[in-house]
Parts: C-alpha cells; sequence; structure tokens
C-alpha cells in the first residue's frame, strides 16, 4: 500500500483501542468510541506502527461528531491533535465516489489495516461497499472481498478504507456486522466525515482530478518535503500563480502555509474541464524545485574509464581494445589488445574491473566509450556488468559514447572552449532535429554554434539516410552532447513527417522535459537515472536511449608519468 506510515494504532491507558489514519501531520481520525471505551484522557497515545523506532505520541481530542455513545448513534467521528508533528507524510484522501468504481458490476477492492486482538503490529482485510447508497445517510455497507477473509472484528474502528490500487482513503471503519461468521461491516465515507468536522473539506480532493495525476503530484510534494524544498509562503503563492488558469480561484488571502497545503488546494478547490491541465501545471512547477535548489550542487568531478574500441585490420572478426582509467590527474593505461568480436564482451568486463583499482575510492565514476562513427549506435550501455551479473552496464554506471573522429586535437580544442561557456548555463537545451525535418545541415552547423547551444536531439537513430547528414554534422559542428534512441520512429523515418502519433517525436519531448533544468556536466548521471527507470517500466521511452558526452577536461593529458598505449584515443 502506499504511504504505510499514516497508519496508525490508538491506545488508550496503554492499551490498543483501535486504529485510526493522520490528515496532516498533527491530526489523526479515528472513532468517538474508539476514544471513548476507557481510560484516562492524558492517556491517549497514538503509534504509527510502520515506522519502526517511532514512538507513541501522546494526544488529545478536539473535535468530535456528536456521537450518542449507542452503536446505531450517528457521528462517531473523534479528531486527536498530537503533542508534536510527526514527519509523516499524511494520507492522501480520494474523491468520494472513488470507493464505487467505474461500474456497478465490477466493485473496487477495498484495503483495512487494523490491529484485532493478536495483531499488535496491525493486519490487513480486503473488503468492497455492497452498493453506492448511504445508509441512514451516514454509513456504506462492507462487505468481505471474498469468502474466509479477514473478518472485521474490534481493532479495525478507526482504521482507513483505502483503494487498493493508489492507497487512497475513501472512509473510515466504524462497526463490524457483530453476529458470528458474518463478514460484513459499515463505513463512514469522507464527504460524512467531512460534514462533521469542517476541516476535511479542504483535504478531499475534487472528481475532475485523475488517480495518476493525483499521486504523481503527491509523490513529489512528499519528495520535496524530505528534501527540504519546501518554500516559503511568497514563493508557493507565485507557483500557485503560475499554474492557475483563468478561471481558477485566486490564492487565499492568508496565502499557503506548506507545499502540503498549496497541492491541497489545486486538488480539492480546482474542478472543472480545465482542471486536469491546472494540476499538470502545479506538478510541473513542484518538478522545477528538484532543478532549481537555493544553493546549486556541485558538478561531478568525473574519473573516467574510456572503452576504446577500433577496427583492427586483422579482418572482420577482430575488434581492437584499450582501456585506460584517469584519476589524480594521470592517465593509467590498463590493457590494449586485438580480441575476437566473441571475445569483446568479456574483455572490456575485465578490464573495466580492473581500471577500478586505479579510481579514487567514492569518486564520481563515468564509462566512456570512444568508437567510429558506423559503430556509433553499437548498444554498450545494454552489455552485461559482469559475467555473474546480467545488469546492463548503463543502469549500473554513468556510461556514455564518443566520437573518435572527435578526438582529433583541433575539435578538442573547440570542444573544451565550449564546456567552459556550458558551466554557466543552469539546463541543457535541446535543439530538436525531428523526422520531418526540412533544416539544411548547414543551417544546423549554424545552430549549434550559438552561445546557449548545449545538446542536439534526434528523433531518429543515426543510421536514418534521411538524417544522417544532420548527424554527421552535430558531431563535426561540434555539439557537446548529442541525443537519441536507437530505436528511432517506429514509422520509419523516409515517410514520417514528425507529427503527432511520432514515437521520435514523443521521445524529444520527453527528452526535452527531463533535461532541459539538468546541467550539462550532469547529463551522464540524469542518464543513468532514465535508464534505471526505464529497466523497470515496460515500454519506457528511454529502453534505447544513447548518450554522446564529451567533455575533454575530464580526460587528462595521456603523456605524463605513465607510458601511453599505442593509438592513444585521447591523443
Amino acid at each position: 500500500m502506499n504511504s504505510a506510515e499514516w497508519h496508525a494504532r490508538v491506545e488508550t491507558g496503554g492499551q490498543v483501542a483501535g486504529a485510526g489514519f493522520l490528515v496532516t501531520p498533527r491530526t489523526v481520525l479515528t472513532c468517538a468510541h474508539v476514544v471513548g471505551q476507557g481510560g484516562a484522557a492524558d492517556e491517549l497515545t497514538v503509534t504509527f506502527t510502520e515506522r519502526p523506532g517511532c514512538p507513541a505520541v501522546p494526544a488529545r481530542v478536539i473535535a468530535d461528531g456528536g456521537w450518542g455513545g449507542g452503536p446505531t448513534d450517528l457521528g462517531d467521528l473523534a479528531v486527536l491533535e498530537l503533542a508534536y508533528e510527526v514527519p509523516i507524510a499524511p494520507a492522501a484522501l480520494a474523491p468520494v465516489e472513488a470507493a464505487h468504481g467505474e461500474r456497478a458490476d465490477r466493485p473496487r477492492k477495498l484495503v483495512v489495516y487494523g490491529f484485532p486482538v493478536g495483531f499488535d503490529e496491525g493486519t490487513l482485510a480486503e473488503y468492497r461497499i455492497t452498493a453506492a447508497q448511504l445508509l441512514n445517510r451516514e454509513w456504506m455497507q462492507l462487505e468481505a472481498w471474498q469468502p474466509g477473509g479477514q473478518p472485521l472484528a474490534p481493532g479495525f474502528s478507526g482504521a482507513a478504507v483505502t483503494l487498493v490500487d493508489t492507497g487512497e482513503v475513501v472512509g473510515m471503519v466504524t462497526a463490524a456486522a457483530g453476529a458470528q461468521g458474518v463478514h460484513n461491516g459499515r463505513m463512514m465515507p469522507t464527504e460524512v466525515m467531512a460534514r462533521y468536522w469542517p476541516g476535511l473539506e479542504g483535504l478531499v480532493p475534487t472528481s475532475d482530478h485523475g488517480a495518476a495525476d493525483r499521486a504523481r503530484l503527491r509523490g513529489l510534494v512528499e519528495r520535496a518535503v524530505r528534501a527540504g524544498l519546501d518554500c516559503d509562503p511568497v514563493r508557493l503563492v507565485r507557483l500557485y500563480e503560475a499554474a492557475r488558469g483563468q478561471l481558477d480561484p485566486d490564492a487565499p488571502q492568508e496565502g499557503f502555509d506548506s507545499l502540503w497545503s498549496a497541492a491541497l488546494f489545486v486538488l480539492c478547490e480546482i474542478d472543472g474541464a480545465d482542471a486536469a491541465a491546472t494540476v499538470a501545471r502545479f506538478t510541473a512547477e513542484v518538478e522545477a524545485l528538484f532543478r532549481a535548489p537555493a544553493e546549486p550542487a556541485a558538478a561531478p568531478d568525473w574519473s573516467p574509464i574510456l572503452v576504446d574500441l577500433r577496427h583492427s585490420g586483422a579482418g572482420d572478426g577482430h575488434v581492437r581494445v584499450e582501456v585506460s582509467a584517469y584519476s589524480g590527474g594521470r592517465r593509467h593505461p590498463v590493457g590494449s589488445e586485438t580480441v575476437p568480436q566473441a571475445r569483446v564482451r568479456a574483455y572490456v568486463q575485465d578490464r573495466i574491473e580492473a581500471a577500478f583499482r586505479y579510481l579514487t575510492p567514492g569518486c564520481d565514476e563515468l564509462i566512456a566509450f570512444a568508437l567510429p562513427r558506423d559503430w556509433i549506435d553499437l548498444p554498450v550501455d545494454r552489455w552485461a556488468s559482469a559475467p555473474d551479473d546480467e545488469t546492463p552496464l548503463g543502469s549500473v554506471y554513468p556510461l556514455v559514447v564518443t566520437d573518435q573522429a572527435r578526438l582529433r586535437p583541433g575539435t578538442r580544442h573547440q570542444l573544451t572552449r565550449a564546456w567552459k561557456r556550458l558551466d554557466t548555463l543552469p539546463g541543457a537545451r535541446v535543439h530538436r532535429v525531428e523526422c520531418g525535418s526540412t533544416e539544411e545541415p548547414a543551417r544546423l552547423r549554424l545552430q549549434l554554434r550559438k552561445p546557449d547551444a548545449c545538446l542536439a536531439g534526434f528523433a531518429t537513430a543515426p543510421a536514418a539516410s534521411r538524417t544522417r547528414p544532420h548527424f554527421d554534422t552535430s558531431l563535426t559542428a561540434p555539439a557537446p552532447v548529442v541525443i537519441w534512441s536507437r530505436g528511432g520512429c517506429a514509422g520509419g523515418p523516409e515517410g514520417c513527417t514528425g507529427g503527432d502519433g511520432c514515437t521520435g517525436k514523443s521521445f524529444l519531448d520527453e527528452l526535452d522535459a527531463c533535461v532541459s533544468g539538468v546541467p550539462p556536466a550532469e547529463l551522464p548521471r540524469e542518464v543513468l537515472a532514465l535508464r534505471e527507470e526505464a529497466d523497470a517500466e515496460e515500454g519506457h521511452w528511454a529502453r534505447d536511449i544513447q548518450l554522446l558526452w564529451d567533455d575533454p577536461r575530464v580526460f587528462t593529458d595521456p603523456h605524463g608519468d605513465a607510458p601511453a598505449l599505442p593509438r592513444s584515443p585521447v591523443s
């Protein structure tokens, strides 16, 4: 379940009385009958069992629903105030109709986390609502998802009823059926809870926001708060103003006291046809917080391992492989051999492992492949990282490629000057080369020589005849960074115009969104993260991403104390 730490165990007089759930950093909701079962008021405590080591927090009742004390009396709700704020992300609430499911014949699975006798650490029960109908304008009936499941019992009272797929809360357990062998019960939906406690109204999102959009925004806010990126009230209002649409309400006069409150305002106060667009814009503003910290992080001090692959001259079945490590201002030759193609991967694995012995422990390692231009699309990032580990090399280390033709001294001089300029840029601006691009290669050269030029992004792979002249131009301009997808455009480079539905266009759109706020020096690390995501997610847009990244300053002069290898890849 998502954000499980907000599940709470409520104790009175040192005994487990029931469950509850955190809705603000200092507020827990539970049933009135849970805190009214006995025990002195000053002995009321709350424990967050999914956060090991978190001590019990003293609490007091600050509001209730007017419950009369009987099992069928209305208003069985209690609002607890903790003695101090806890560093736990509160529960995410769902729109009131989310518990129903889109179709009556396909109910949604609901999960309840309670503390019945014998389960002080908590246990789960799976339920669904019997019908989208309120009983006595107060409750919805719960029934077991499957026969023989965990029945509702004392200890489940006050537990959040959550959607199994999103972890969002749709209600609170208030009662079990009472008869032995009957697995039904009742829950108070969030809309009824908000009727008794108005403070909940601003926490229940409108139905005009999709579950995935809500989850993404909440996840980003949670990350930002953990990272200490919460903003001052003035900036929070600016974040909202940058995202709001023309018909959206103004920010509250009192402003926002936290990033959480601003996000909840967007989710709970904005509705209508354009609500999703506002959430998307606000989400982008929150993402930007990660790209623009108050104090810029230091650029990586790369210590590269350079793998130089060349045509051997000994026939098509052999490859010349040279491996060097760069550390402490020196180049350390590691291995140089002409090997059969069938042994290249194993030889590279072995020499890379040996090269790590020369790197300073804890440094920013970088694997760089220098390739002939006709091999520039070689999927070296997909090679296994070790003989006993099939994890792709590019998903373990930052990995880049470069073109051997760019190792000439004149080109290295131009690139060094370009990288000194890029050090001042906060992000990597992408110059897009679309499938249907009509831009002349000479014009592309001019664009890539502009002061703010950084990255040439291609919608097709280098082998595409239609854009091959553009690719060659980007290498010789020289563009400091070139990125493309080896998969290219599924529609074919000759027939695709680069419009909607083009996979190459989608690749560039995603690329632009990911790297626009990333300093060029940090792109190898960003692409490593994308490759890790692609390994975990089928169909990810970055599955075949190829990064040509070439900063000559990270490769020290190969001539020094250590003898140079024949045909040095950086000489």
